[in-house]
């Protein structure tokens, strides 16, 4: 699913993978099942278990192996591995050399074909044999006239090299003396100017070379030979040029042209600084010569006598008869037969056609498995008659060594003659000659025997003859039908068995690996060893030292077969599964010369290939980005609009996963837009956008997002494009589209809203954007404004507790976008927020003194009676604060990156802030240094309403209708109430705002002996002891796997903080006399307005902007209409002697950048149609996961046989005994492993091996100093573990790789979020108290609250907030297992009550008991019996309920009169224990008691043993009990943590359980 196709052999197109009950799938299913790299809940692994197991491959012989993983781990995605961030590609991986030719490639224009024949008299140091070879261009020279021979033989020779190119110019020389040669040179480079000249030289009619590298023409009279070096042919024809030297001793000129060659291109370096003009160095020259130095061409009377030119240009014939010679086949088949083999050699459908298609596959396969891959491309993918030549010069080498000659070239290329791949030729020459007596039996012998294949081609072209073609033949029988040769479909085959076979698998570095040259310890390549391992998995190193196999040998005969229609499809589905393995088989699929073949199919109309080619296009486009021009200049981007505009055929069967296959269109349409403005206009004609509209409401989540995504691309800086999808309300919809279920989906709505809104979607980092949403000439000015307010405040609202830290990072780059174009709004919101803070942390209550409620009503009194403008003012100006108070909350987000993030959003609003005339202001208190955040503990327990920071305020944009008249202002009217709110309910939690301005402004504004300019960014510490207590008194929680925010200090380094104001009052509009603040003469509401004017005057700008001029190169619009935007934006103004300068000075770091999109891509660079390592058969994860899973059952099969047994036995079995720091205040045991897992009343969290009493791990929450980790969970057991904490400050964490036996990575944060923010004020609470249900991937979470709020961990969002109906805290929670929806909640005022999940949320209490009159500590289900519960109060009464039954319980116990502090039932046998309560009074006598459920009697006892009394002070504020209880949730062991540090773990005594 997902991408997982298999094509089985003979299938018309891509076999449809998706059974037919996925179609009834709710795209959360689909997610729930899609792979690790960007689905929204999970990894491939475990889902197929749970549906029906994987599709049998048939291929495969592994059909009957177990599941390796059985459930569905959550947290466990690739977005908690990297949280949006693209994996960076391991250290030492090589760099892909690039697969296009170079810019400056050869290529060839005129070719010069030099004869020095002199028919008739031989050379005087050549002796002849008799007889010897004779054919010159396949002429007997001795069968006409020597000067027609000569005619005869030029014009041949220019036909053989037309063969190879005809569109270059050959002028054949013939017996040239050396004047002309001189003149036909120098006139061949003029006319080629910067081209390649080819240089042909035969010299069979002249001496050899001599030894200092001179060659031989004549004199006029052809009286002498007249040598001439090589020095002068290098001067007339200067370079590029390509020689073909054939003649004897050819090594002499091959090896003294290289010398002359350098020696010339260093002197050029040393006298001129290289060569002029930029012209090639000659040492780039390529050479082809016959033989070596010391060699003398072959004689043989069966060949030609230019045995090394015939093979360069006529290589079939001189191939046919080479086998002749070699073989014999028993019909005797003579030369001049070979000559009538019928067809055409550029016909692939005919004999000759399709010999000369499968040499040309052979050559090119083994020049591309010999040579290295920068040669092969230089010399087999610049120039089609170089390639043409190389080409054949393989065959020249495997004829001619059999001669005792070695043909050389330069550069220098490794022998082939013994490659394997000749065998495949010689029976593709065998197979077909033996059909050639029967195809010539009926044909017509009319062809001359000495002509060649080539020459007969020539002369059928221009008579319109087709002999070869079947037809009826002359004597009217029945023709004979050719049978094509096997080759490519057996060569396919030997790649489809490569593919299927293991190919894909990867290996250890070594002979049958991918050749790299790096340190094998470094030996991985992008892509290929990125998947993203299951956390806590032990086997994740295993995978780091492994890499791609050696590619297969037939990879450029499946590019040759795509010029084959018949085989078409199935080479392009073979090519689909190679480019699938990863980056690496693209760049192999690239550099072979494969993308012009590719681009031309686009042109292709057939519906079959349309869904391979996208596939393989989306490849392509995720690993070479730059092939947008290529598809934007050919046209190609509109196959994939009309793709992605088409409607699904249900008729049609061709185009399965058809949604999947869209949203690669989109994906490769993105990528023809991204950076690219040409891109975006070709994809806005194409109505690309109002296709991605449409496809944002369908149910696949892949192509939602990448419809979002795609958005983003086309409207990213461009004006005019924003304006038409305004038009057709297209924010509305990305707005809507931030409830989705998918974490992908949501940020990629966030993403296409930011570059809607000016941040930058472009590839370069260091661009960030700018200008909000662009002109947007036809709206008015204010519902401009209002549109920009609207489209934030409805996304912050939708997103600020959204449970991925990876949306919440998205929605921080939106909010960056309105913080920088209207930045003095939020400076309002900063300084009312600041003034309103340190009257509630001073206790100021007179209302005369609140500066910020006084200056927000006058700054209302000026709109006087126009009610609709004070209205709309208010509702925008609350819409503001609403963002601020979020942006705060953000900036302490438990998930750093997200923190730091909102750290720079923050801390640049503050420095404008401590810059703006509030400054001024003689009754401000921004010049006074801020005091320290209050304590937390209190901070935290505050009042918090409802709903944070926006209680009374409008959140959309419109403005309200208003009464007639207007009626008296009253402070409840006022902003005020929103602000008391957001102070009294964001501040009390994060006293954030203190801290910000503390570590600002304390070290910028009062700078420091250190450099300040950066809020104090803790580092990781090396040692465990120096992670404590960093910030604020918070410790250093683990980092995330991938944490790559960096805090950007909104002033610029290299400035001292003196220099810096300096230069701020020197640019802005007024000079201070002195350091210290003036009296102003102006009021706060002055400073409000001139702020929120210059805002405006900014939108005005960008209004007057043209739209073209921020095209891609989101310039940060400096000199944009003569003013900078950063600056101020005032001309002549009534305000300007406020000297407003808003943000000059301070570095521009907003917007900020997001990554998610490079991080999308990523999904199509991983293999899709293959399994991840953990999942293939017999990798060392998967057998990990299959032995776990034994383990696993043989752990549940016997300790059910033990929970049978142990309600009767004796509970008092000592197991071990653990010490820790402080209170073990919550412990948590893994079902399987033997790991217990221990919070203390602060923020340490300790993980120890209970059998080994090992202590495997420890590290810290990261929760407020005050606050307790009040919940404790092990989520995914089956498949490993992730611990899950819930602390008081309401912050879910979860963290991986705890265990250092399975993983040598140190601890990581998974993923962190706000459980619950409405905390009541409760002087003893019961904290944060959760419920995690593994079955569904439902955490329930509870406490200090009036809801219990239900989070789905497939979504990372959250469902429901259920109305507990009490004041009282809620103490504990528990699910009922299976699928049922029910589950029990204790609360401190003795009730217990029942919700049911699927009913209305103010309505989903179903049952109340109220027998208990004091703190319930806890409520559990009966082990056995459905229906029934057990509940434990503080009075130390334990009652039995049946909700099927009445108001009253079952059965009562009183276990302790002085009370009791914990309690707790197993969860496989009907066992219970309580723990008495610890007071001064009975401190000695504090014990643990089991009792059985099924004989109501007590069955162990154990005494805590105290020795030191406990402290009268309550050890934490939260949940008042002393200790901790808790059964193992398999085996028959309890473990029970004392005041004093000591975790006892207990065990049962039972005997012999067969």
């Amino acid at each position: 699913m997902n991408g997982h196709h298999h094509y089985p052999e003979g299938s018309n197109g891509w076999h449809h993978t998706r059974r037919a009950d996925d179609d009834a799938d709710d795209d959360t299913e689909r997610d729930h099942r899609s792979s690790t790299r960007s689905d929204p809940s999970s990894s491939r692994t475990g889902t197929r278990a749970m549906n029906g197991g994987y599709e049998v491959d048939l291929r495969t012989s592994v059909t009957d192996l177990p599941d390796a993983v059985p459930l569905l781990p959550y947290w466990s995605a690739k977005r908690h591995l990297t949280c949006g961030n693209p994996t960076p590609p391991p250290p030492g991986t090589p760099k892909m050399t690039p697969w296009r030719a170079a810019p400056g490639k050869i290529k060839t224009a005129h070719a010069a074909l030099v004869l020095c024949l002199n028919i008739d008299v031989d050379p005087p140091d050549i002796i002849k044999t008799n007889p010897c070879a004779v054919l010159e261009a396949w002429v007997d020279p001795h069968t006409m006239p020597s000067h027609k021979a000569l005619e005869v033989i030029g014009t041949n020779l220019q036909h053989q090299f037309e063969g190879l190119n005809p569109k270059i110019s050959y002028k054949p020389i013939l017996d040239p003396s050396k004047e002309d040669l001189k003149r036909f040179c120098v006139n061949l480079r003029k006319q080629a100017v910067d081209d390649a000249v080819l240089f042909h030289y035969n010299g069979h009619g002249v001496p050899k070379p001599t030894p200092s590298g001179e060659l031989w023409c004549f004199n006029r009279n052809y009286t002498q030979y007249i040598p001439i070096a090589l020095q002068e042919i290098q001067s007339w024809l200067r370079s590029p040029c390509i020689f073909i030297w054939d003649c004897s001793a050819a090594g002499n000129l091959l090896s003294n042209f290289v010398k002359f060659a350098e020696k010339r291109d260093d002197d050029a370096k040393l006298h001129g600084g290289g060569h002029p003009d930029g012209s090639h160095p000659f040492s780039e020259c390529i050479q082809l010569a016959a033989c070596a130095a010391d060699e003398q061409l072959p004689s043989c009377p069966e060949l030609p006598a230019d045995l090394f030119t015939s093979c360069l240009t006529s290589p079939i014939d001189i191939a046919l008869r080479y086998f002749l010679l070699t073989n014999q086949l028993p019909s005797g088949i003579s030369s001049d037969q070979v000559m009538q083999l019928p067809g055409d050699l550029k016909d692939r459908r005919t004999p000759l056609g399709e010999l000369n298609w499968i040499f040309t596959a052979i050559t090119d396969t083994i020049a591309w498995t010999t040579f290295p891959r920068e040669v092969f491309t230089r010399l087999y993918r610049s120039d089609l008659l170089i390639a043409s030549l190389f080409r054949n010069f393989l065959l020249a080498e495997r004829i001619m060594k059999n001669y005792h000659c070695t043909p050389h070239t330069y550069p220098p290329l490794p022998p082939t003659n013994t490659h394997p791949l000749w065998a495949s030729w010689d029976l593709a020459v065998d197979a077909c000659l033996r059909q050639l007596p029967d195809l010539l039996k009926n044909a017509e012998s009319s062809v001359p025997k000495d002509v060649s294949l080539g020459a007969r081609n020539r002369r059928q072209a221009t008579r319109n003859d087709q002999v070869a073609q079947p037809g009826p033949s002359a004597s009217g029988d029945k023709p004979y039908t050719y049978v094509p040769s096997r080759f490519f479909t057996d060569q396919l085959t030997a790649f489809e068995v490569w593919i299927s076979r293991g190919g894909s698998a990867l290996t250890k570095p070594g002979p049958l690996s991918l050749p790299i040259q790096v340190p094998p310890d470094q030996l991985i390549l992008d892509g290929t060893a990125d998947l993203a391992p299951y956390p806590a998995n032990s086997l994740e190193h295993s995978e780091h030292h492994l890499v791609p196999r050696k590619p297969p040998d037939q990879l450029p005969i499946v590019l040759q077969v795509l010029l084959s229609q018949p085989h078409r499809l199935r080479a392009l589905i073979l090519l689909s599964q190679f480019v699938d393995l990863g980056p690496w088989a693209v760049h192999l699929a690239l550099t072979i010369g494969i993308f012009p073949y590719i681009a031309r199919l686009l042109q292709a109309a057939g519906q079959d290939l349309k869904p391979v080619l996208i596939f393989i296009w989306a490849r392509i486009s995720a690993v070479d980005p730059s092939c947008q021009v290529d598809l934007y200049t050919n046209h190609g981007y509109k196959y994939f609009a009309s793709a992605l505009a088409g409607q699904d055929d249900p008729r049609q069967a061709l185009f399965p996963n058809g949604s999947e296959h869209k949203a690669m269109c989109a994906f490769i349409l993105s990528t023809i837009a991204r950076d690219y403005a040409h891109g975006q206009k070709a994809c806005w004609n194409e109505r690309v956008l109002d296709s991605c509209f449409g496809h944002l409401d369908e149910g696949d989540f892949l192509l939602r997002q990448w419809s979002a995504l795609c958005i983003a691309q086309i409207w990213d800086g461009n004006d005019e494009i924003k304006v038409y999808g305004v038009d057709m309300g297209l924010q509305d919809k990305l707005i809507a589209l931030l409830s989705d279920d998918s974490p992908e989906v949501r940020s990629a709505a966030l993403y296409a809203l930011s570059t809607f809104l000016g941040a930058s979607g472009s590839a370069d980092l260091n661009k960030l954007g700018g200008g909000g949403s662009g002109t947007m000439f036809q709206l008015e000015e204010r519902i401009h404004f209002r549109m920009e307010v609207a489209v934030v405040t409805g996304a912050a609202l939708a997103i600020k507790e959204d449970a991925s830290p990876m949306v919440r990072k998205e929605l921080l780059v939106l909010i960056s976008c309105l913080v920088r174009e209207w930045r003095g709004y939020f400076i309002i919101c900063a300084w009312i927020y600041w003034e309103e803070d340190r009257r509630w942390k001073e206790g100021e209550e007179n209302p005369d003194d609140d500066v910020a409620a006084n200056a927000i009503m006058e700054w209302l009194d000026s709109f006087g009676d126009d009610d609709n403008s004070r209205a709309e003012n208010r509702v925008l100006l609350s819409s503001f604060f609403t963002i601020f108070s979020i942006l705060l909350e953000l900036s302490v987000d438990p998930y750093q990156e997200v923190a730091t993030n909102a750290q720079t959003i923050v801390d640049y609003i503050m420095a404008l802030l401590l810059e703006s005339p509030f400054t001024k202001l003689d009754s401000t208190t921004l010049h006074r240094p801020p005091s320290g955040g209050a304590d937390t503990k209190w901070l935290l327990n505050g009042e918090r309403p409802r709903v944070p920071s926006n209680h009374s305020t409008q959140t959309h944009v419109h403005p309200p209708p208003s009464p007639t008249g207007r009626p008296p202002l009253t402070r409840s009217e006022t902003m005020t109430n929103t602000i008391q709110n957001g102070v009294s309910s964001t501040l009390r939690r994060t006293s954030s705002f203190a801290n910000a301005l503390k570590s600002l402004a304390g070290n910028i504004a009062f700078p420091s002996l250190e450099d300040g300019r950066s809020s104090p960014k803790p580092q990781q510490a090396s040692h465990e002891q120096e992670r404590t207590e960093v910030v604020q008194g918070v410790s250093r929680p683990p980092s995330p796997n991938l944490n790559f925010a960096q805090y950007t200090s909104p002033y610029p380094r290299p400035e001292t903080p003196e220099h810096l104001y300096n230069r701020t009052e020197s640019s802005s509009q007024i000079t201070l006399a002195d350091p210290e603040p003036c009296p102003a003469s102006f009021s706060a509401s002055d400073a409000m307005d001139a702020l929120m004017a210059e805002d405006m005057e900014r939108l005005r700008s960008r209004r007057r902007t043209a739209g073209h001029a921020r095209h891609h190169g989101h310039p940060h619009y400096e000199g944009m209409g003569g003013v900078s935007p950063s600056g101020s934006t005032f001309s002549v103004d009534s305000n300007v002697n406020l000297g407003l300068g808003t943000g000059v000075g301070l570095r521009e770091v907003l917007p900020l950048k997001s990554r998610f999109y490079d991080w999308c891509c990523e999904y199509f660079k991983e293999p899709q149609m293959r399994q991840p390592e953990a999942d293939e058969p017999g990798s060392v994860q998967y057998n990990y996961q299959v032995w776990r899973q034994q383990r696993n059952e043989q752990v549940m099969e016997d300790t059910h046989k033990q929970a049978l047994e142990a309600p009767r036995c004796r509970w008092d079995k000592p197991v071990t005994t653990i010490q820790v720091s402080g209170l073990p205040l919550s412990l948590a045991f893994h079902a399987f492993d033997p790991h217990l897992v221990i919070a203390n009343e602060s923020d340490m969290i300790t993980v120890w091996d209970w059998i080994k009493r090992k202590r495997l791990n420890l590290f810290w929450n990261g929760n407020p100093r005050g606050t307790s980790i009040t919940s404790l969970h092990i989520i995914n057991q089956d498949v490993g573990g992730i611990i899950l904490t819930g602390a008081a400050d309401g912050m879910i964490r979860l963290y991986r790789n705890y265990d250092p036996n399975l993983c040598n990575a140190p601890v990581q944060m998974v993923s962190a979020f706000r459980g619950l923010n409405d905390v009541l004020q409760v002087k003893h609470g019961s904290g944060v108290v959760t419920d995690w249900k593994q079955a569904g991937g439902t955490l329930l979470v509870g406490g200090d609250s009036r809801i219990v709020r239900v989070w789905d961990a497939h979504t990372e969002s959250q469902v429901m907030d259920l109305e507990t109906n009490s004041d009282s805290p809620v103490t504990s929670l528990t699910s009922e297992s299976g699928s049922t929806s029910l589950f029990l909640a204790s609360f401190a005022d003795g009730s217990v009550k029942m919700f049911d999940r699927r009913l209305e949320e103010d309505n989903a209490v179903v049952r109340s008991y109220h027998q208990h009159v004091s703190w319930v500590q806890n409520v559990r289900w009966h082990p056995t019996l459905y229906g029934q519960f057990l509940s434990a109060s503080s009075d130390g009464e334990v009652k039995l309920w049946d909700f099927r039954g009445g108001d009253r319980p079952l059965q009562a116990w009183e276990l302790f009169s002085h009370g009791l502090s914990a309690f707790d039932v197993h969860e496989q046998t009907e066992v219970f224990a309580a723990t008495s309560a610890l007071m001064v009074s009975n401190w000695r006598t504090q014990r643990t008691e089991v009792h059985s459920l099924a004989t109501t009697r007590s069955l162990g006892s154990l005494t805590t043993g105290l020795t030191i009394p406990p402290p009268r002070e309550s050890m934490t504020p939260f949940t008042p009990r002393t200790s901790s209880l808790t059964f193992h949730p398999r085996e028959m062991v309890y473990g029970v943590g004392s005041w004093d540090g000591t975790v006892r773990i207990m065990g049962c005594k039972l005997p012999s359980v067969s």
